[in-house]
């Protein structure tokens, strides 16, 4: 950024990093970030390559800007685990909030896995400090339950592995679902009805 860049951005600064962030969003989600170019985001914002590098000093800049907005909103539904709640019920929530991600939330579950992929040059810092801990928490939660025998004993950290597997599929492999349930206008809420029926049948004592 120039000179001045320390003071509030004005309205139209702010309307143009908004188009900016978006537009790569989609860029990046769909050609990872070593296929993305400073072009294509120009090009998908309506903006000029120098207007976009009066905001952002380049692609990576951009590119982290973004795994640092979605990284809160990707941990919020395991955050929302509830200790003192039914655990099967918190559970299968879990498995609800994850699937709705996955479907309002395609392009930034596509921007996730491929930094992922990558193996997660920019976002590692985050996992160490932000997910690690959180995760450990949760399945500390979710072995208490077993232990009481509010569930049925499986490995915590396996479970919530195949929660995210069977949920972010249907946005990462979207084009693939499209054309394999294509007779199905109902993609998602039959993916629920499924995901509920298998973990309950999974987890009950």
């Amino acid at each position: 950024m120039p000179d001045g860049a320390d003071k509030k951005p004005s309205r139209i600064q702010q309307r143009n990093r908004g188009l900016i962030l978006d537009a790569a969003l989609d860029v990046f989600s769909k050609h990872g970030y070593r296929g993305a170019t400073l072009d294509q985001i120009a090009e998908a914002a309506g903006l000029s390559k120098p207007n976009i590098l009066y905001y952002f000093d380049g692609k990576e800049e951009i590119h982290v800007t973004l795994l640092n907005q979605l990284m809160e909103t990707w941990l919020d539904p395991l955050v929302t685990l509830d200790p003192d709640g039914d655990p099967l019920q918190e559970i299968l929530g879990y498995v609800q909030r994850k699937l709705d991600m996955a479907r309002d939330l395609p392009r930034e579950s596509r921007l996730f896995a491929g930094e992922i992929l990558q193996g997660a040059p920019r976002m590692a810092p985050h996992l160490v400090t932000d997910l690690q801990p959180l995760f450990d928490e949760k399945c500390a939660v979710i072995r208490a339950w077993m232990e009481k025998g509010a569930l049925a004993t499986v490995d915590p950290r396996h479970l919530i592995f195949s929660i995210w597997a069977t949920t972010q599929h249907y946005a990462d492999f979207d084009a693939q679902v499209q054309v394999l349930l294509r007779d199905d206008p109902d993609r998602h809420g039959g993916a629920a009805e499924y995901l509920a029926t298998m973990f309950t049948k999974l987890l009950r004592p």
